[in-house]
């Protein structure tokens, strides 16, 4: 067998086997050019492109009438308002006709006291503008995150168009938004601290978690995402600690120490809130609902027909790839989240978004060293070992020249443009470049604008999608007889809702049971056909939306 050794353009030493070309050594990794300070300021990097791009087309663009694809952000911002108004915390409801002045835990209170102060201020332009602004910071932030934790640039790229195409299906106006942000916040400093070794920055930045929980716990129940990490990372420092022997064990018992005590003090803060205990045995109960968690369409398990579940089983198959190609061990903890991940985004569609967003902080650097060790595995061809090479050589380049970009100047004036025509109702001038409004495809907007003009203040009853358009357009003259607070509402009362809305035995007894007049039901529905028909209600309103009954005989 012929055997020389040589150097090949004073990069690599090599030596030849047969036909094939092994390296024995390579250069250094790539050092970037430092960048003139003006050309980082001016020049974009890839995370102000991903910042930009996503902020302009959820404001402006095709995708900008999504985030006022769901009714829900109505009573938000009523809710809001009345906070504002009387400056105390939402403890009763006012919104419904059968239930009002019942207990009800607002426990997004902070989230809607803030998108009610930016209505008050913007109208929907700027609610919509700023959850855009919420969104492409949190899908920004996976970015630099990933960046950080050693995935290359193509790869991060690639999980993150799919994390985002994953995450559609909940790109809308309501408080979920701040908590996939607030979430993505928390894994990073959880597993930071986790993967530092002795005392470090990282690891004194776990006592942020407690100050975390106090703004999560009051914006979105999702704070309960943050508990389960929690969990997972202690069950593993518990392990770390049972597994070790000294000296090694002492430091796993500082670990777990130090993670247990940021562990109950979170739980702590997690109590400053307007509900104080009642909130966890609320969300439990609620959580814990069988009938509730198999009738509320994002607890039910998602329908891989459509592209969000799509993308989200393209990154499970890259995910399994991943970790099938890992050449080092897994730690423990990144085991359970992906686990964790898997679980909770198959068990309801509600989860797809923060599912996909862990599975992207996990994997693209493990499978970016898996791709980067490809160029040395003498068990491939040497061509794709030589195209794995130059692909890692290329994205390390690029990865060390997207650290240099720190100033940020467009995505700031990209805010403070998008401010400027929030504050301007929308317009640049004589052309309209925002207006946000909701769809009169998807809502009964022409109902409601004949609703309010004729002065009509009798409570309606709706689907519970609508319910909450109808608190934002006619409330306090008109009331609801169900929204999408289906906690508040329970199992029992959206029991006898459904019978009518499905037209199964005794359908009218809510209906007489709850003295409703006024019917505002979409066209053709199994409900519109039926009042139709029986007589005992007269048609006041039809369009291709929405039809609008009126009890002949009112009860």
């Amino acid at each position: 067998m012929a055997r020389s050794v040589g150097r090949f353009s004073g990069e690599i030493e090599y030596h030849v086997i047969g036909s094939g070309i092994v390296p024995l050594e390579t250069t250094p990794p790539p050092v970037a050019e430092p960048l003139p300070p003006w050309f980082r300021f001016l020049i974009p990097s890839v995370a102000d492109l991903i910042f930009m791009l996503l902020l302009t087309a959820l404001t402006y663009g095709a995708m900008a009438p999504r985030l006022l694809g769901d009714a829900g952000i109505g009573w938000h911002i009523r809710n809001g308002e009345q906070i504002l108004a009387s400056r105390t915390f939402t403890r009763t409801d006012s919104f419904s006709a059968t239930k009002n002045g019942q207990l009800w835990y607002a426990w997004e209170w902070l989230y809607d006291a803030t998108i009610a102060g930016v209505h008050n201020r913007t109208g929907l332009n700027g609610v919509v503008f700023f959850t855009a602004l919420i969104i492409a910071a949190t899908f920004t932030l996976v970015f630099r995150v990933c960046l950080v934790r050693g995935a290359r640039l193509p790869v991060i790229i690639v999980f993150l168009i799919l994390s985002i195409g994953a995450s559609t299906i909940h790109f809308l106006a309501r408080p979920h938004v701040v908590s996939w942000l607030l979430g993505v916040i928390w894994f990073h400093i959880l597993d930071g601290a986790n993967s530092a070794k002795g005392e470090s920055v990282a690891t004194k930045r776990l006592f942020w978690l407690p100050l975390l929980t106090l703004a999560w716990v009051n914006v979105h129940g999702g704070f309960v995402l943050g508990f389960a990490l929690l969990a997972l990372y202690l069950l593993c420092a518990l392990i770390q600690y049972l597994r070790s022997r000294e000296p090694e064990r002492r430091n796993a018992a500082k670990a777990l120490g130090r993670l247990s005590m940021v562990s109950a003090l979170s739980l702590l803060a997690s109590f400053v809130n307007p509900y104080g205990y009642k909130l966890h045995a609320h969300i439990y109960q609620y959580l814990s609902n069988p009938w509730l968690m198999s009738h509320i369409d994002e607890f039910r398990s998602p329908n891989f027909h459509g592209v969000a579940q799509e993308c989200f089983a393209v990154l499970l198959v890259l995910a399994i790839v991943g970790l099938a190609g890992a050449r080092r061990k897994l730690p423990l903890s990144h085991v359970f989240v992906i686990i964790f991940a898997v679980y909770s985004g198959l068990y309801a569609s509600r989860n797809l978004p923060m599912s996909s967003i862990l599975l992207t902080l996990i994997v693209t650097p493990m499978l970016s060293q898996s791709m980067a060790q490809a160029g040395d595995n003498l068990q491939l061809p040497p061509l794709t070992r030589r195209f794995f090479a130059r692909c890692e050589a290329f994205a390390s380049r690029m990865g060390l020249v997207e650290q240099q970009f720190r100033g940020h100047f467009w995505p700031v004036t990209a805010i403070f443009l998008g401010l400027l025509i929030c504050g301007r109702h929308g317009r640049v001038g004589s052309h309209t470049l925002i207006n946000a409004h909701f769809d009169d495809q998807r809502f009964p907007v022409q109902a409601v604008n004949l609703i309010d003009q004729h002065g009509i203040r009798e409570p309606i009853f709706s689907p519970d999608t609508w319910g909450g358009y109808l608190i934002y357009r006619l409330y306090p003259q008109n009331r609801v007889f169900v929204d999408d607070r289906h906690d508040f509402y329970g199992a029992d009362y959206l029991k006898d809702y459904l019978k009518a809305i499905l037209l199964t035995p005794d359908w009218d007894h809510m209906l007489s049971k709850r003295r409703v007049n006024w019917v505002l039901m979409p066209s053709g529905s199994p409900l519109s056909n039926m009042l139709q028909l029986t007589g005992q209600w007269t048609v006041i309103h039809e369009d291709p939306t929405a039809v609008l009954f009126r009890r002949t005989k009112p009860i």
